[in-house]
């Protein structure tokens, strides 16, 4: 028997009301008097499309409460405008795609204040569903006080989190362009990869390079290795005699094209993303028991060209996510340079939408979630949650495998206590998170005590849990130097 979903109401009321009040209180809101405290009297409800909004206001403020507004630039204002003439400074709308973001800007522009809701707390009443009701059934909720905003990244971060995401999609271009030539090389039994980790280093790339040019001579394509690559002369000849087919090594030329291309326009957005860091304030964090004092601005000093690794950025990201983030979240064992601009482009430094760093965890979606019914767990739940910002940190929560580091102790526990290393991966990713939420909202930097100092903690714990429970038998517990 498939499991009921819960409704809206179950699910904003769940903690104060019984089913039977529940069920009751989702037949009056479908009424026209639900007898509920109006918190917003001046509100509305805007259904987004592509084509066109549907916005709907209360009965009184105008003789066609629902109309219709087109999706340019024109017909926002005046749909602005008519709010403003309805006396509506609030409005609830669903985050739609990207179609509310340029609505979202006008009604801001005008004063009115915007509440971006997610889908699945909207959900309609049964039976037929129309955009006029969809907008009406927004403004109803909204006027009881039954939504929720969602996070909003402050606007001087929406400029770094647009470049971080489009540079991000270069990369996996890049990736992808990496797979076709391993394709192409493959289907000519040009057996590269297997002697070569990485194609794209520069002993493949210099490989690749000379066979497009007309070069067949396997040993002089070996010679090209870097004397680094372990595989020897003889070997690397033999894996580069292949059939040099014509429309094959076209197939190549095509793949080599796309990853030059994706670098360089990683690079742009490098160049970019430099200038939006460097725009951003210093923040100083002030720790407790000391006055924050601003430092005085040091010297701009040239910066010096490095050559990127791989797909790293050509900028130094570190010492400019300290100045902004005024931690230094690298420190945190696990915690790359690129994890770390991932959680400033997509979160920000201010912290004040998450209430605690439970509440962060949550929004993040790395905490248990559970079916409640009748009070009592019915099973887990499948709350669904796409976040970069909780899927960079389950990647650096793998990371931790091998580490001595007091973090890496705490993981290989929980590989060992939780029953599936998915389930070990995201419990260390939300303590992760919790650490992330610590610094940048106290200030205080992380200070790693090892591994050592974990295993000597959970063993003081084992004990304690142990003399606690002999005892509540009637037992102690007695060491076995002390016995013998």
């Amino acid at each position: 028997m498939a499991k009921r979903k819960k409704s809206t109401f179950e699910r904003l009321r769940s903690d104060q009301l019984n089913r039977k009040q529940r069920r009751d209180l989702g037949r009056r809101l479908v009424s026209d008097d639900p007898g509920l405290s109006i918190i917003h009297p001046d509100a509305g409800g805007i259904d987004v499309g592509n084509e066109s909004h549907f916005v709907a206001v209360p009965p009184d403020r105008d003789a066609h409460p629902v109309q219709e507004f087109g999706c340019w630039t024109a017909d926002l204002k005046r749909m602005a405008e008519w709010l403003r003439a309805c006396r509506i400074d609030t409005v609830a709308m669903q985050a739609t795609g990207v179609y509310w973001i340029a609505l979202y800007d006008i009604l801001a522009q005008h004063g009115i204040r915007v509440v971006v809701v997610n889908a699945q707390c909207t959900k309609n009443v049964p039976g037929r569903k129309s955009d006029v009701q969809e907008s009406q059934w927004l403004m109803k909720l909204h006027t009881y006080g039954l939504l929720r905003d969602s996070f909003r990244l402050a606007e001087n971060m929406e400029s770094v989190r647009t470049i971080w995401r489009l540079r991000d999609r270069h990369v996996q271009e890049a990736g992808r362009a990496v797979q076709h030539m391993q394709k192409a090389l493959t289907k000519m039994n040009i057996q590269l990869a297997n002697v070569i980790s990485d194609i794209s280093g520069v002993s493949g790339q210099a490989i690749i390079a000379a066979i497009l040019q007309g070069e067949r001579d396997p040993y002089q394509l070996a010679d090209l290795k870097h004397e680094l690559v372990q595989a020897s002369r003889e070997e690397v000849a033999r894996s580069l005699e292949g059939n040099w087919r014509e429309d094959v090594l076209f197939e190549l030329q095509q793949a080599v094209d796309s990853y030059q291309f994706a670098h360089r326009q990683m690079r742009e957005c490098d160049r970019k993303l430099d200038r939006y860091l460097a725009s951003l304030p210093t923040r100083v964090m002030a720790v407790p028991g000391q006055a924050a004092r601003p430092q005085a601005a040091a010297p701009k000093k040239a910066k010096k060209t490095k050559k990127p690794k791989g797909n790293a950025p050509a900028l130094d990201l570190q010492e400019e996510l300290k100045r902004i983030c005024g931690v230094d979240l690298t420190s945190i064992d696990g915690i790359h340079v690129m994890t770390a601009q991932t959680i400033l482009s997509e979160i920000g430094t201010d912290m004040s939408a998450f209430q605690t760093e439970n509440h962060f965890a949550s929004w993040l979606g790395l905490t248990p979630s559970k079916d409640i019914s009748g009070g009592k767990v019915i099973g887990p739940g499948r709350r669904k949650v796409q976040n970069r910002v909780a899927m960079a940190l389950r990647m650096a929560a793998t990371t931790l495998l091998r580490s001595a580091s007091y973090l890496g102790g705490r993981y290989r526990h929980l590989r060992k206590q939780l029953p599936s290393k998915a389930a070990a991966v995201k419990a260390m990713a939300r303590h992760l998170a919790v650490l992330v939420y610590r610094m940048l909202t106290k200030g205080e930097a992380w200070v790693d005590r090892g591994a050592t100092k974990f295993e000597q903690k959970r063993t003081e714990l084992e004990l304690a849990y142990l003399k606690s429970k002999a005892l509540a038998k009637g037992f102690q517990l007695t060491p076995i130097t002390a016995v013998s």
